[in-house]
């Protein structure tokens, strides 16, 4: 699963299809003056401190601080985490695809942040990755229209959508997918949240120990993030930092204490992520 230098340069042209100035990277930082997460605007290698996430007509605080001195936390502050599943043909196999998006929660408990570990479960013996994009709401509403839920995004990060097989579907399946996905850290995001983009023509790979495991481009999602937002919003009311994991690619392999996953996209960054047994 070798990318191509044809596949670099459209991953390059589509995260560049709008100009530069267009383009905004915020993040979630920690400094080692205080354990609090603060956002911040990124501009090169300097943070540009926030009073508030920045969905929320945030403000410039005048502090600055350089990126190689703060440690970044997951760009998300959500009341809900909603999550898409069979949202790529590549990922849905031989079933039939689905007619609506098919959707499932992941508590707000499972976030993690980037370069942050996640655990592995001491009885777990089938937890994969899931690499994904995934959509941070700027604006809620209820009953969004496609061009309402399109100017709903606020922007977008990467996703790990940790998941336990045997407790999904496998013999220790659940009823519901609560620990399958939603146990701690089987939610990290990040590293930027980025604002500006196409979203719909963003390459996405996924890389266990270096070596590519997943490789889609968003525009292959069955649905896509104005169609998930609009559905989404005729049964449950959206509010402003509520975060939509949109769908794994492919097919998944599981991950061991030792290993490390990372979740790149083009014009985003690299999510990067231990996995450290509990």
């Amino acid at each position: 699963m070798q990318t191509t230098r044809r596949e670099v340069l459209l991953a390059a042209s589509s995260a560049l299809a709008q100009s530069p100035d267009k383009v905004e990277r915020y993040v979630r930082f920690r400094t080692t003056a205080t354990g609090r997460a603060m956002w911040g605007r990124l501009d090169g290698e300097t943070v540009h401190e926030l009073s508030q996430a920045p969905y929320l007509a945030a403000k410039a605080t005048g502090k600055k601080h350089p990126l190689a001195k703060v440690l970044l936390a997951a760009p998300v502050e959500p009341l809900k985490l909603l999550a898409v599943g069979l949202n790529y043909r590549s990922h849905v196999g031989n079933r039939a695809l689905p007619k609506e998006p098919e959707i499932f929660y992941k508590p707000i408990t499972c976030l993690q942040d980037p370069g942050a570990p996640i655990i592995h479960p001491s009885d777990s013996k089938n937890t994969h990755y899931e690499g994904e994009l995934v959509i941070v709401v700027g604006k809620g509403g209820k009953n969004l229209s496609l061009d309402q839920a399109k100017a709903a995004i606020f922007g977008v990060t990467c996703g790990n959508d940790v998941s336990e097989r045997d407790w999904q579907s496998g013999p220790q399946k659940d009823l519901q997918w609560w620990r399958a996905k939603g146990t701690d850290t089987f939610g990290p995001v990040g590293p930027h949240l980025v604002r500006g983009l196409d979203y719909g023509k963003l390459l996405l790979q996924t890389r266990l120990n270096g070596e590519v495991v997943q490789k889609q481009f968003t525009s292959d999602l069955i649905f896509d993030c104005p169609t998930m937002v609009s559905y989404i919003s005729k049964y449950v009311t959206l509010t402003a930092g509520d975060v939509i994991f949109t769908g794994t690619p492919g097919s998944t392999k599981p991950m061991k204490p030792g290993d490390t996953v990372e979740v790149e996209i083009a014009g985003i960054g690299i999510l990067r992520n231990p996995v450290q047994a509990a």
